[in-house]
């Protein structure tokens, strides 16, 4: 028996990191799951990987940014599965990596329109579906940079901290449908994706990937970066009945890197 027996998640920001293991981890616990993303590649690599084990799957190429893609997501999950009881809201642009104040405001535009009117989108197509379930979840994944002051990360780090204001608004006017909007706040994440940073990096300074990861994991009380499958979990315990009474919160998955 999984925690998500009989029910149908939809996760939005598909790739070959942490949205890979949020849909591997939602299938493993018994999830349909409808996976979205701009890029049809990751979506179909995603899927090949979770049908070939026997889980049920539906792909639905999204630009989050565009309501109607995101209604047409939400539709194609329900038509697919009957219901739609978790959302998982993955997607995200980092943006420029300029100062704050010379950088060109459409960039400063484009990235609040993914990172928070796109998680806005889905869950406003979604809420129908979710209120209709016996325990209808929605899962925003934010980053460290929303609490940190991140030199040139300004349009990220604050469309992410708008996005925790949202999750907590979202959870106090979903509440009374019962449905749960939960934060779940990654630092750095060991992946496919940042193992290949770092060996750029370590290419670019004359070092190992073994040594820049080190240098990245030293802050970390746990001496060591958290793992996509890790932060997946996370996003599983605001998923399912385990966190039946818990909604408004967010949860740092850092390995103590930063406390909050």
């Amino acid at each position: 028996m999984g925690l998500l027996d009989g029910k149908a998640a939809i996760v939005a920001g598909i790739g070959p990191g942490l949205g890979r293991s949020i849909a591997h981890t939602l299938a493993r616990e018994g999830a349909s799951v409808a996976l979205a993303a701009r890029r049809p590649e990751h979506l179909d690599a995603v899927a090949a990987e979770l049908e070939a084990i026997g889980h049920r799957t539906v792909t639905v190429p999204t630009d989050v940014t565009i309501a109607s893609d995101a209604d047409r997501l939400i539709a194609a999950a329900y038509e697919a599965f009957g219901r739609v009881d978790v959302v998982v809201y993955n997607a995200f642009l980092y943006g420029p990596t300029t100062p704050a104040t010379e950088t060109d405001l459409d960039a400063w535009r484009d990235t609040f329109e993914v990172n928070v009117v796109g998680a806005l989108n889905v869950v406003r197509a979604a809420v129908p579906h979710l209120a209709a379930s016996d325990d209808g979840s929605v899962v925003l994944v934010n980053t460290q940079a929303a609490r940190r002051s991140l030199p040139r990360r300004g349009p990220y780090a604050a469309s992410k901290a708008a996005l925790l204001s949202v999750a907590r608004t979202l959870a106090g006017e979903l509440g009374a449908d019962g449905v749960r909007v939960n934060s779940v706040v990654p630092g750095p994440i060991w992946s496919p994706p940042l193992e290949a940073a770092l060996a750029q990096r370590a290419e670019r300074v004359g070092t190992t990937v073994e040594e820049e990861y080190a240098r990245l994991a030293a802050d970390a009380p746990l001496g060591r970066i958290a793992t996509a499958d890790e932060v997946a979990d996370a996003v599983l315990f605001f998923a399912s009945p385990l966190a039946h009474a818990v909604t408004g919160q967010s949860l740092d998955v850092n390995a103590g890197n930063w406390f909050h």
